[in-house]
This record gives structure tokens, C-alpha cells and sequence, in this order.
């Protein structure tokens, strides 16, 4: 549906994006995750049109992009991580707006503005100003915006930031709706949560490049984490006296770091779990709770982008 080819782009000095390429398949939600700086808007901005590669292109169902005109441009719809609203008029008019401008004939805009303000859960306040709308309800219209024109690709970035929880539940339900219906999704977001819970895949962008493409499983062999083995010790007294290298050594443990105050292993099977907690008693330390569990996204991520703060 989507295919991102050697997308390069620099800033005067600045080398934004470079060689990045992957593929979005129909009805697939692919998540674009990378540290702040990473390149995921400028690979965003790309994919959508807003700004030019250096070098590179990218292909809707096989055929390249020519110009703002090209009418493989409607395939595609964006929610832009700034709020694309007129805040003086109401959500109806916002819809019915945007939706002139995509060319939509006057029954062709009323059904998509239902459908859309359904999807957002917005039908009840459609008539009302935006400026009286919550952030989290702007969130919503912004997403409806997007739909209008019945978008076989959506870009979503960071869609949910500030929304409260009750309208990011919403969100997530509308697009996984969307995916149902076939509709293929790119997913920029720092909330990893949401990235597990609505993406199929995971693309992972540091320093402008690709480091990584794949599913949970893959991303957390990639990360030499085990995605379903995962133990988490805390102790009467934290670091008290604990050697990692020498845990490191023991049989079925792959890694073993400190991670708020607990101990956090990640073992070739659960069933060693036994073991390590002998290993603890036996260097003469008390365990006062232990739980066993997957990885998660944001070990997984810190693993492979590194845990020092960005700034750029």
C-alpha cells in the first residue's frame, strides 16, 4: 500500500533523515518511534507531500508521487501533530470546510461529515465552536478532518498528545475500527503503550536512520531481551552489596539491570526463576516481592536508541 524508499533529507548542515526505507501494507498499522530529533516528522512530512527529499520516493501501491496535484495524493490523509482547526467555527463547519476544499460534492460531504463526527464520538457537539471544545475533543475533529475524504493510508502524528485518557480510548477505538475496514495506518507517538497496543510493527528511527523493523518479537531479539521471560525482583535493601556482572553469569539469565530500585531479568524461560531467587538467598539477600511478565516496548526502545536525553 505504502512503500517509503531511501528517503534522504538534510537541513543545511543537518543530516535529518538518512536511507530511510519501509513498507506499510494494507490494512497494516505500522508505529514510527525514534527519540526526539530522531527524523520521524521530517520522514512524516515526506511521506505526506509537505516537504520535498533530497533523494528517495514514496510509492502509493507501487507508483511514485509526481507533484502536489498528483491524484495518488487523495490515497493519503494526515493528522498533523499541530491542531489543523479554525477555532471560531464549529466542528460541522471545520468538517464541511476542509472537506470543500478536498473537492467533496455536497452529498459526498454530508455523509462523510456523519460518518466521521460517529467515528470521534462528536455528533453531539457538531454545531457547537471549537474554541469551546476540551483539547481532547480538538484531537478528535482533527482526526475526523482527516477521514473526510475516505483516505486509504492515514499518517497519524502523535495524534494524543495532552488528550485525556477517556478520548485517547476513543481515538483508539476509531482507528482500530479503520483498521478493520482495511484502512493501512503510519503511528508516530512517544507512548509506548500505544504503539503495543494499536501497531502490527514497529519502525525505529535514530539519528535518522532505520535501526530497526519488525514486530515486538523481533524488535526484543533485535534488543537481546526475551519478549515473555522477563523477571522483576525487588529486595529489603536495593543494591546493597549486588554484583550484575556476576548474575550476568548465571545459567538462563540473558541480562540483568537495575531499573527503579528492582532488579529486572530478562531469562531464557520463566522456569529458571526459581533458580535466580536461590542465587539472591544465597548471596544473602531478602526478596520481598518478585513477578514475572514480557518486556516491554520502552525497555526494548531504550535498548536500541540508548538512554542518554536528546536535545535536538
Amino acid at each position: 500500500m505504502l512503500e517509503v524508499v531511501h528517503l534522504d533529507k538534510r537541513f543545511g548542515e543537518i543530516h535529518a533523515v538518512r536511507d530511510v526505507s519501509f513498507r506499510v501494507a494494507k490494512g497494516e498499522s505500522v508505529g514510527l518511534l525514534g527519540p526526539n530529533g530522531a527524523g520521524k516528522s521530517t520522514t512524516v512530512s515526506m511521506i505526506s507531500g509537505l516537504i520535498r527529499p533530497d533523494d528517495g520516493q514514496v510509492l502509493f501501491k507501487g507508483q511514485a508521487v509526481r507533484g502536489d496535484r498528483d491524484p495518488r495524493k487523495r490515497k493519503l490523509g494526515l493528522v498533523p501533530q499541530e491542531l489543523a482547526l479554525v477555532e471560531e467555527l464549529s466542528g460541522q463547519e471545520n468538517l464541511s470546510f476542509f472537506g470543500t476544499l478536498q473537492g467533496l460534492d455536497r452529498r459526498e460531504l454530508q455523509r462523510s461529515m456523519t460518518e466521521a463526527l460517529a467515528l470521534v464520538e462528536l455528533s453531539d457537539r457538531a454545531k457547537d465552536p471549537v474554541k469551546t471544545y476540551s483539547g481532547g475533543m480538538k484531537r478528535r475533529l482533527n482526526l475526523a478532518v482527516a477521514l473526510l475524504h475516505d483516505p486509504e493510508i492515514l499518517v497519524l502524528d502523535e495524534p494524543t498528545v495532552g488528550v485525556d485518557p477517556q478520548s485517547r480510548n476513543t481515538i483508539f477505538e476509531g482507528l482500530e475500527l479503520l483498521k478493520a475496514r482495511g484502512k493501512s495506518l503510519v503511528y508516530t507517538t512517544h507512548y509506548m503503550e500505544e504503539a503495543e497496543r494499536l501497531c502490527d510493527r514497529i519502525v525505529i528511527i535514530d539519528q535518522g536512520c532505520v535501526v530497526a523493523d519488525g514486530n515486538f518479537d523481533q524488535l526484543a531479539r533485535l534488543a537481546s531481551h526475551s519478549s515473555e521471560h522477563r523477571l522483576t525482583v525487588e529486595l529489603a535493601e536495593p543494591e546493597a552489596g549486588i554484583s550484575l556482572d556476576f548474575l550476568k553469569t548465571r545459567p538462563g539469565v540473558v541480562t540483568v539491570n537495575w531499573v527503579h530500585g528492582k532488579l529486572v531479568f530478562d531469562l531464557e524461560s520463566l522456569d529458571l526463576a526459581a533458580a535466580v531467587l536461590s542465587t539472591l538467598g544465597a548471596m544473602g539477600h531478602t526478596v520481598t516481592h518478585f513477578a514475572g511478565g514480557r518486556a516491554d516496548l520502552a525497555s526494548i526502545f531504550l535498548s536500541l536508541t540508548g538512554r542518554s536525553l536528546r536535545n535536538t
